[in-house]
């Protein structure tokens, strides 16, 4: 019986974590983001790369970073599955680059 019960909460507390840790705010900050979704173009400093005529971003305000980033107009490929906080995030990063 008891230890049928220790399984019991054992299974239970795997389960809450497998549903609740993806689904942490935490997992991916901006910096995260960048460098997974956007600096492969813009580079790791935000530089750009002029030859491509890709923009350099490096400390831009975060509404034009938010815009730029959501606009298909102004993004040629834009970045596919970012939530608003996501965006919100990268945006935040992007205006402390140097």
């Amino acid at each position: 019986m008891k230890t049928t019960k220790i399984a019991v909460l054992v299974l239970t507390i795997a389960v809450a974590l497998f549903v609740l840790i993806p689904s942490l705010s935490w997992a991916d900050d901006g910096a995260t983001l960048y460098k997974a979704k956007c600096a492969a173009c813009h580079g790791a400093d935000g530089a750009g790369k002029p030859a491509a005529k890709i923009p350099a971003i490096a400390g831009k305000a975060e509404a034009d970073t938010t815009k730029g980033i959501t606009d298909t107009a102004k993004h040629p490929a834009p970045v596919k599955g970012l939530s608003a906080d996501d965006v919100k995030a990268i945006a935040a990063f992007v205006k402390g680059l140097k």
